[in-house]
């Protein structure tokens, strides 16, 4: 079997990209599954500091192939519910990668493509970069990715753009929150390593309690949450990392997990 996606690691740096670019590298059931083993492993590599998705070609992801999309239309309830678990399952992974995760977006992100970009820690995107929940145009709606989606744009956002199913570009992206940086097709990769570089200036387990921090606190009465940050940043000064990063400061050198 041809695996749909390529996976390459440079140093501490994994790269996963889509890789259909025929077809917009369109997300079949063996692509979910084959990036969902990938974002399985991550959390037990401690070689891998940061992750980079990206698609091949000129596009990121052009959401569901339509063959699969044929196909689904046989399918019955209970076979539609397992696949629409399989994506949320993903869509969750990537969002919950103890490493920061990158989206490197080289083009066009539509339907489920743009579900991944709204997991992305981090979005770099190109200017001429077209992005759409365009399920509504299909008689159907954004849900297993809605609220990942939600989590990055809000309500008011998504209220226009999953019920127009319209285009919209990399500055609109930017503009509610979805795409981070937007930049020229030649200056993607150097925005990219510049993101990496900063990324890898911060202690690895600290990252990972920011994220789960995120995504524990977001949306929650800020009284409820006085317990959970007091014991969490308690738990992290008297981590190994933490010691380092204050010794290292009132040293004045680098800490272990800088790169040089």
């Amino acid at each position: 079997m041809v695996s749909e996606i390529e996976v390459r690691q440079d140093g501490a740096v994994l790269t996963v990209a889509l890789n259909r670019p025929e077809v917009h590298n369109a997300l079949t059931p063996g692509m979910i599954a084959e990036l969902t083993a990938v974002f399985q492993t991550i959390p037990e590599n401690d070689e891998i500091r940061v992750v980079v998705l990206t698609g091949s070609g000129r596009s990121f992801c052009a959401g569901a192939d339509l063959s699969f999309m044929r196909a689904a239309a046989d399918y019955t309830f209970a076979e539609n519910v397992q696949d629409g678990e399989a994506i949320f399952d993903l869509m969750l992974m990537v969002e919950k990668c103890p490493r920061p995760v990158i989206g490197r977006i080289n083009g066009a992100a539509i339907g489920g493509g743009v579900g991944l970009v709204s997991c992305c820690d981090i979005v770099v995107a190109v200017d001429r970069a077209q992005f759409g929940f365009s399920e509504t145009r299909l008689g159907i709606v954004p849900a297993v990715i809605s609220p990942f989606v939600l989590g990055k744009i809000g309500p008011n956002e998504a209220r226009q753009l999953f019920l127009t199913g319209e285009r919209f570009g990399a500055t609109k992206a930017q503009q509610i929150g979805l795409v981070n940086h937007v930049v020229a097709d030649e200056g993607l990769d150097t925005a990219v390593a510049e993101r990496i570089h900063q990324l890898l200036q911060a202690a690895p387990g600290a990252q990972a309690a920011a994220k789960a921090l995120i995504r524990q606190v977001a949306y929650q009465p800020k009284t409820a949450m006085r317990g959970y940050t007091s014991e969490l940043i308690a738990k992290l000064r008297d981590s190994d990392e933490g010691r380092e990063g204050m010794s290292s400061f009132l040293e004045k050198r680098k800490p272990w997990w800088q790169a040089e």
